[in-house]
């Protein structure tokens, strides 16, 4: 892209996407002077946290927080040192070369000298009616992140890989009983996984079944499930229903550009957040397949934002000459 453009219209850093990682990023960059702009989204912004009721396993806050008031925290510190935060969704994106293009929904074209992506991820749904109407009371995504709410309860998880399985064996610390349901006629988790499942007293595993309806009004209340030996559909007393059929990155924008992992997550190079594109940089889910947790897109999104400082120190003032010769 060309630079001809006037110098104080390019910024520094433009951090497409919010949540943890994008508003640390902002926090870190803000406070480093870069004057950050964040594309926070106009559908979710601040992320998944904003679906959360409750978090508890945040450092910092004993008591618990709300999802939602967590991020609006974030969101407030960020702007404290200086960021500018637009409710608008990124439509374009344009990484190539020592400028780069942010293109958003309102038509707006904004410019930097670098990018953070923290788009983070999304949870596969099933797709079920009442599935977003009661998600925060009785359906999560997140096991890590809301088990303890279910001590002695009855719970189902669905799925039958290692995420499935992993969710279910960490419910068992809390619920008194977890069933799981899995589509296929057996685990697709690996061995190990499958044994320990298979193994656990407290798991009662339901091949060939799957969910068709989710009950409840103010909070869930039991599940429809469709088995292949039953002639009927059936309904089941749930107080919890963990969905772990998958995510999926966020890297609808940029997979064209930017290099993937076989997960599908924006590769970045070791513990860095450097993608393949030079001054183009990656935080939270949208690199991490495994642990997707506030805490760690958080720490990611401070990686994020020292790569930029370095970066801007030592290799743009080079970039931007060689582009004007």
């Amino acid at each position: 892209m060309s630079t001809s453009l006037p110098t104080e219209t390019i910024r520094d850093v433009i951090i497409v996407g919010s949540g943890p990682a994008g508003y640390t990023a902002g926090i870190y960059t803000g406070r480093a002077n870069l004057k950050p702009l964040i594309v926070a989204g106009m559908m979710e912004p601040g992320g998944e946290l904003m679906k959360t009721t409750e978090v508890e396993n945040y450092p910092g806050f004993p008591e618990g927080i709300d999802g939602p008031d967590l991020m609006a925290n974030m969101e407030s510190q960020a702007e404290r040192f200086g960021a500018e935060i637009l409710f608008e969704e990124a439509s374009e994106l344009e990484l190539e070369g020592p400028v780069k293009k942010v293109t958003t929904t309102d038509g707006e074209v904004h410019y930097a000298r670098t990018v953070i992506l923290s788009t983070g991820s999304a949870h596969r749904k099933l797709g079920l009616p009442n599935e977003d109407a009661l998600s925060g009371h009785g359906v999560s995504y997140c096991a890590t992140c809301d088990g303890s709410f279910f001590k002695d309860l009855e719970v189902a998880v669905v799925g039958g890989g290692d995420s499935a399985a992993e969710e279910a064996l960490f419910l068992t610390k809390f619920a008194k009983a977890v069933h799981l349901i899995v589509r296929g006629d057996q685990l697709r988790a690996s061995k190990i996984m499958a044994d320990r499942v298979l193994a656990n007293p407290k798991i009662s595993v339901e091949f060939e079944t799957e969910v068709v309806g989710i009950l409840g009004q103010d909070k869930l209340i039991g599940l429809i499930l469709r088995s292949k030996d039953r002639e009927y559909d059936y309904t089941v007393p749930a107080d919890g229903l963990f969905v772990a059929i998958g995510n999926d990155p966020r890297t609808a924008l940029v997979a064209s550009q930017l290099d993937l992992t076989a997960q599908g997550t924006v590769a970045v190079d070791g513990r860095t957040s450097k993608t393949n594109l030079p001054g183009v940089f990656a935080a939270g889910d949208v690199i991490d397949p495994t642990y997707r947790q506030a805490i760690t897109a958080a720490a990611s999104g401070c990686v994020a934002a020292q790569d930029v400082e370095h970066f801007l120190a030592n290799s743009v003032p080079a970039l931007l000459e060689a582009a004007t010769a």
